[in-house]
């Protein structure tokens, strides 16, 4: 066996170093979320124990943990299914070439340039200025898929330029109309990728600070709560909520690649046994 040349060890202590700096601020909220009741924000820890997760779920006498939470995983939602549905909508519409179809792609991806906060005030200022109540669920809702839904749109060209229109032929070959080839041959085979648009759309919007910042209204979402009590909150308790944020996102994360992977699974099977009954 050769031995390995010195750059693979210069490149693997680089590697450890970035996987460091990349989760080394994670790894150490979550060490800090279990000391003991004696606590501060810094080390050295003070025992530890899981006191600061239980006062967490005790009522807090600033902000609104939990209210924050359903108001963020609700908006993830509604995000999420309006990207994934866009999306497909939107990837379909541009298989063919239309009139207007390049500045309209270039209309889409512009709003991924332009300053987040910079949205947040103008979408801010229309809702405003027409009468309209600033709220999380409308103007946080619009503002929020001027980011998930360009990145939904390019996964879906990606999708079906590499889509087989043989599938579709056959289909209409054999009598299927264009609704029920969308539903049981093209949505199928395009899954995982819906998926994970899907992923892309709630965590995006789960996440989002800058663009929800002044157009949530007078309700935070949970990323505004967070930062409003970095200000006002000098205990480990907001370690704690960072740990379970954390662990939440992994959740969910976790689950929808464990859909992908059943999807995927689901589809090779299904391929398999359309062989088998060819033969």
């Amino acid at each position: 066996m050769e031995p390995r040349p010195r750059s693979f060890y210069v490149l693997s202590a680089f590697f450890a170093l970035f996987l460091l700096f990349l989760y080394g601020p994670t790894i150490t909220i979550a060490i800090l979320s279990f000391q003991g009741p004696g606590g501060g924000l810094t080390f050295p820890m003070r025992g530890t124990s899981l006191h600061w997760f239980r006062d967490l779920f005790e009522q807090q006498a600033v902000g609104d943990i939990w209210g924050s939470f359903r108001r963020s995983f609700a908006l993830g939602l509604m995000v999420m299914v309006t990207t994934v549905v866009l999306s497909v909508m939107g990837g379909l519409a541009f298989r063919k070439k239309f009139r207007g179809s390049s500045v309209l792609f270039y209309l889409i991806i512009t709003s991924l340039v332009i300053p987040s906060i910079l949205i947040s005030l103008g979408v801010g200022l229309i809702f405003s200025q027409s009468g309209l109540e600033v709220h999380w669920s409308t103007s946080g809702f619009g503002s929020q898929l001027t980011w998930t839904l360009p990145f939904g749109l390019l996964i879906m060209f990606a999708v079906f330029n590499r889509f087989d229109k043989s599938y579709e032929e056959a289909a209409r070959d054999l009598g299927a109309t264009s609704w029920q080839t969308l539903r049981h041959v093209v949505l199928p085979i395009i899954g995982p990728s819906l998926i994970g648009v899907a992923l892309f759309g709630f965590t995006l919007s789960y996440d989002e600070f800058a663009r929800t910042l002044l157009t949530a209204g007078s309700y935070n979402t949970l990323p505004l709560e967070i930062f409003g009590m970095t200000t006002n909150v000098t205990t480990p308790v907001l370690y704690a909520l960072g740990t379970l944020t954390t662990v939440f996102s992994l959740l969910m994360i976790g689950l929808f690649l464990s859909l992908a992977l059943w999807s995927t699974r689901r589809k090779a099977r299904a391929g398999s046994d359309a062989g088998k009954g060819m033969l």
